[in-house]
């Protein structure tokens, strides 16, 4: 018997996918280019090195940035396509399985793992934020909550109606775990790095 669409129409996660989706995908597409300038030109600085503390270069470098034989950034040009595609089709009408986004979610399960692991690499072992990293971390983490709160909301997880109560009840809570998971990346950071005069240095 095959599986059954989720009804709900999930509008907002769609906008927020496209969005981010664009952004992570420029993030990709940037890093990229600064691992090809590396590869023409090694002892250059990648135009993103702000500071030892801030930059990019020591983590294209590094072992941890091409973790599966092939730089990092080629995964996010790949990955970024999903959800911006998934995003789009929903505003269009599309209704996915249960099983779509059961895999839909293992994908973005996948993409926040390894988010949260070159996060505690670069801020624990390289002692460094690479600033398209961070953009690629500030969209994946929310991303991550928000596909699992509609997983749960839509009925994907459990036709039981307590478990789409509390995915409904979560909904509007996905900015606040964002943003208290973006607070722990940056006590991390000020901790082991003081990275917070720096960043306020760079930004303004």
């Amino acid at each position: 018997m095959p599986s059954r669409p989720v009804t709900a129409r999930p509008t907002v996660l769609a906008i927020w996918m496209v969005i981010a989706g664009v952004i992570g995908w420029i993030a990709a597409f940037a890093l990229t280019i600064e691992k090809f300038d590396k590869l023409v030109n090694p002892t250059d600085a990648a135009s993103c090195d702000f500071s030892v503390i801030v930059q990019c270069s020591a983590n294209l470098d590094s072992p941890q940035g091409s973790v599966f034989g092939f730089p990092n950034p080629v995964l996010g040009l790949a990955g970024w396509v999903a959800p911006l595609v998934v995003g789009m089709a929903i505003l269009a009408g599309a209704r996915f399985a249960r099983w779509f986004w059961w895999a839909f979610a293992a994908g973005i399960t996948f993409a926040f793992g390894f988010v949260l692991w070159l996060i505690g690499q670069s801020i624990f072992v390289l002692s460094t934020l690479c600033p398209w990293c961070m953009v690629t971390w500030l969209v994946t983490i929310p991303t991550f909550y928000a596909v699992w709160v509609h997983m749960l909301r839509s009925g994907a997880v459990s036709r039981s109606q307590k478990v789409r109560a509390a995915g409904a009840a979560l909904t509007s809570w996905v900015p606040l775990m964002a943003i208290v998971t973006y607070a722990i990346v940056l006590l991390l950071a000020q901790i082991r790095l003081d990275a917070i005069p720096q960043l306020v240095d760079i930004i303004f």
